[in-house]
């Protein structure tokens, strides 16, 4: 652990623990692992950080992801059943935050940890170190590497706002604000989106993103005519929020 920055390895020092403790190392669930292994690799090579928290968002399985920040090392477990992710730094912490848009994947296994609650108490971090797994995965479809939508939102729908959901997360000035109030006023395209003021195809592919992955996308799409959810997590608390 680097003294310099709590919560953080340098990627020497992570190297020679992981090398170390290889045999210990435990795989992922078999049906999430065949997910992963499915997914196109980045141009640069290794996964996508974004289609892999997807992925284990739409399986509702716990994951201990070592993410790429530089020189140093963050490890984040996402619990997607309890909306929760366990990290000592927040995404918008310092260094995590500066390093989004250059964030890799370095690792995913099986998560060691378990959430708040569980019966196996000794398996159980920090409680300050559990944090609202939204503010992640909005931090990472806004500001991370991934500028094209994910592959499970198709990209010939119409999309609008979820009723209901309260998006404080994109309250942060910007054209994100403006376009989230038009699609809660009524759908459109992502061509519709890109025209809109301060968006283009990047940013409305990022806004998408952000919004399927917090449960609050909804997709009208033919031959249907009414819309449905976008993803199959829909997390009670978002939708009490308000």
């Amino acid at each position: 652990m680097d003294d310099r920055e709590p919560g953080l390895w340098r990627i020497s020092a992570f190297e020679r623990e992981r090398a170390a403790a290889a045999a210990a190392t435990t795989l992922l669930p078999t049906t999430l692992l065949a997910d992963l292994r499915r997914m196109r690799p980045t141009p640069g090579g290794g996964q996508d950080v974004l289609e892999v928290a997807a992925a284990c968002v739409r399986h509702r399985e716990s994951a201990l992801l070592y993410l790429g920040c530089g020189p140093l090392v963050w490890p984040v477990t996402l619990f997607p059943a309890q909306a929760l992710y366990h990290s000592p730094r927040a995404a918008d912490d310092e260094v995590p935050a500066a390093a989004l848009p250059r964030l890799r994947l370095l690792s995913a296994e099986r998560s060691q940890l378990r959430p708040p609650g569980h019966f196996e108490h000794d398996r159980i971090g920090h409680a300050a170190h559990y944090r609202p797994l939204p503010s992640l995965l909005w931090a990472l479809a806004v500001q991370g590497p991934r500028q094209a939508l994910l592959d499970e939102i198709p990209a010939d729908a119409r999309y609008r706002l979820a009723a209901g959901v309260d998006l404080r997360l994109a309250r942060r000035g910007g054209a994100l604000g403006p376009s989230i109030d038009r699609l809660r006023a009524g759908a459109a395209t992502l061509r519709d989106m890109s025209g809109w003021p301060g968006m283009g195809v990047e940013r409305a592919s990022r806004l998408l993103n952000a919004l399927y992955l917090t449960g609050s996308l909804m997709i009208l799409r033919a031959p249907q005519p009414g819309p449905r959810p976008a993803s199959s997590l829909w997390w009670p608390w978002l939708s009490r929020r308000g």
